[in-house]
C-alpha cells in the first residue's frame, strides 16, 4: 500500500462499512493514517487498475500488547468478493507482523458477520473469547440527537491522492 492508495482505501471502506453502527464507528482517515504510519508493511491493497478493490490494515500493537500483531480492517468491494483477495492480503499482513516481532495475531469479527468468521477460520485463526457490547440509547429522540459527520480531511485527502495517482 502507498500515498496513492489512501483515498481508494478510505472510499472503500465507507462503502462497505456501516460506518453509523459498532463496531465500524472508528472507520475514518486518522484510523486508516495510524495503520500506514505505524505499520506499513502490514497494510495491504489489491487493485484493479487505480481502483483499490480490496485492503487489509494491520499494526503490531493490540491491547497495549506489543507482542500481538492485531487486523483491525480488512474490506473487500462486493463486486470482487469469492475471488481470495482478503484471504491472500490477510496472509500477507500476517507475514509482515510475524516477521517484525508478533507472537500471534489477533483480529475481531461481528457475530453475524459469518463470511468473515469463516475466512479466518480458513487462514488458522481460532474462537478464543466472544465480547458483548451493551449499548444504551441517550433519552433525546433519534432526530434530536447530533448528527455524525464524515472525517473532515477526506476532500483534502482526495484532491492530494488524485494529484499523487499516475
Amino acid at each position: 500500500m502507498g500515498l496513492g492508495h489512501i483515498a481508494g482505501v478510505l472510499d472503500l471502506g465507507h462503502r462497505v462499512f456501516d460506518v453509523s453502527a459498532m463496531p465500524y464507528t472508528s472507520w475514518s482517515l486518522t484510523s486508516l493514517a495510524v495503520h500506514f504510519d505505524e505499520q506499513p508493511d502490514a497494510c495491504w491493497v489489491a487493485c484493479d487498475g487505480p481502483r483499490v478493490v480490496a485492503f487489509v490494515l494491520g499494526s503490531l500493537d493490540y491491547d497495549d500488547r506489543e507482542d500481538w500483531g492485531y487486523l483491525e480492517w480488512i474490506a473487500v468491494d462486493p463486486e470482487y468478493q469469492g475471488r481470495g483477495l482478503a484471504g491472500d492480503l490477510l496472509e500477507l499482513s500476517c507475514k509482515a507482523l510475524f516477521a517484525a516481532g508478533a507472537t500471534r495475531v489477533v483480529t475481531d469479527v461481528e457475530q453475524s458477520n459469518v463470511a468473515s468468521a469463516g475466512l479466518m477460520r480458513r487462514h488458522g485463526f481460532a474462537d478464543s473469547v466472544t465480547v458483548t457490547l451493551f449499548i444504551r440509547d441517550g433519552d433525546a429522540p433519534p432526530a434530536d440527537r447530533p448528527r455524525v459527520h464524515r472525517d473532515p480531511a477526506k476532500s483534502r485527502l482526495h484532491s492530494i491522492a488524485r494529484r499523487q495517482l499516475p
